[in-house]
């Protein structure tokens, strides 16, 4: 029998417990012997879960014991779990976890502690919840350079923008909608502003680049809250979906990894993942494009992810999980965004003139917008690949008021 032990029993690590229950006797087939629940380690009790007896709040009986070799760390943030994870490694077993915010603050750290003490640091859960990425990034597509990802990889964000887009709601109206049904927290500041889907392109990120570590607090992010309902009227008329992208480029120029909302023609299948589901998209310079799509969070979907690490850290105890060890680079991995090449749909009020455009973006292949609305104008800039991040900023500080800007996919 193999022993493993849950650190936070919410909704993952809950999800966890009742996925090796409900899958024991196929698990046990493919493991040879027996996957159990010795401990759960949380501050509460939970005397109405069919796994109160399991539930310590002594966490010396969960890293002090030699018969769990595995442990999982569904706590969440960066704090109690950063200092579990590290006795956890440094006792010599290995961390299963779906953590973002942790894997992406401090998985150079934790990785070089796993590999000291022997053992693994995993997190195929971290990054599109039951989808799998991490893993066929480590393995399937190790033979390739990756030259794109582009993602929709929070699944709160989607469904807002599709409840946008489908009934007419505005942002405000939707993120109610979203947080009635559970998809968003009370305090909704991490998905609508973007920063877990920055977490999430920086871990990815760390692996197309072969380890080099991309710090998630350094990359350029724009959430969803300026989105509006007219947006939602141009990309419509643009046969297009407006989804958060996070986006990884390897090119000749440099490497540029980023998070903003984007217009994605509806012919594009990134356009295809609405409402909660999550859709990944890797480029590969021998494979081309490869999709992942399915549920990115969920009780069930999360710890499908999560108890695949945990099997495969059973499987493989003495193989490093990992290709390459993640480490932090002398020199920067990735080139100033300013210098990425980019198109936008450009919203300004009519009494813009068409020379006061101009002469914002001298030089700048410039176009109207095929749809618009009373009271404004609209225009495609950069459609030639003569804009980039730098020379729109600059452009941009030229007028009074803005009404939206947009990146195009």
């Amino acid at each position: 029998m193999k022993n493993i032990a849950i650190l936070g029993f919410g909704v993952v690590g809950c999800g966890v417990a009742e996925v090796i229950e409900m899958n024991k006797d196929r698990i046990a087939k493919r493991l040879g012997e027996e996957l159990a629940v010795k401990k759960i380690l949380d501050i509460r009790e939970f005397p109405e879960s069919p796994f109160a007896a399991l539930v310590t709040t002594k966490k010396e009986e969960v890293f002090e014991d030699p018969d769990i070799s595995v442990v999982v760390e569904t706590i969440g943030g960066a704090r109690i779990a950063y200092e579990y994870t590290k006795m956890a490694l440094s006792a010599g077993k290995t961390v299963v976890t779906s953590n973002k915010e942790l894997v992406s603050t401090h998985g150079v750290e934790l990785m070089k502690i796993a590999h000291d003490n022997h053992c693994n640091y995993i997190f195929e859960a971290a990054v599109g919840g039951g989808i799998p990425i991490i893993r066929p990034m480590h393995r399937c597509l190790a033979g390739n350079k990756i030259e794109r990802i582009a993602g929709i990889v929070n699944g709160t964000t989607n469904y807002i923008l599709t409840q946008m887009a489908e009934s007419g709601a505005d942002f405000d109206a939707a993120l109610k909608e979203a947080q009635s049904k559970g998809y968003a927290e009370a305090n909704p500041s991490a998905d609508i502003d973007g920063i877990d889907a920055q977490r999430k392109i920086s871990i990815l990120s760390t692996i197309a680049l072969d380890g080099a570590y991309v710090d998630p607090t350094k990359l350029f992010t724009v959430g969803i809250t300026s989105i509006t309902t007219k947006d939602m009227e141009y990309a419509k008329e643009m046969n297009a979906s407006i989804k958060l992208l996070a986006v990884f480029e390897n090119k000749e120029e440099g490497a540029f990894a980023f998070v903003a909302p984007h217009l994605v023609s509806k012919d594009h299948p990134l356009a295809c993942a609405n409402d909660v589901f999550n859709a990944i998209m890797v480029t590969g310079n021998a494979v081309g494009d490869v999709m992942f799509y399915g549920q990115g969070a969920g009780k069930l979907a999360t710890a499908s992810a999560v108890v695949g690490d945990v099997m495969d850290a059973v499987e493989h105890q003495s193989r490093n999980a990992h290709v390459a060890e993640w480490y932090e680079s002398e020199s920067p991995v990735l080139s100033p965004i300013e210098e990425h090449v980019v198109s936008v749909l450009l919203r300004l009020p009519s009494s813009v003139s068409d020379d006061a455009i101009a002469e914002a973006f001298p030089e700048i292949s410039c176009q109207p917008c095929v749809y618009e609305a009373e009271g404004e104008k609209a225009v495609i800039l950069g459609k030639n690949g003569d804009l980039n991040e730098a020379k729109l900023a600059i452009g941009l500080e030229s007028f009074d008021e803005i009404l939206s800007v947009i990146r195009i996919f």
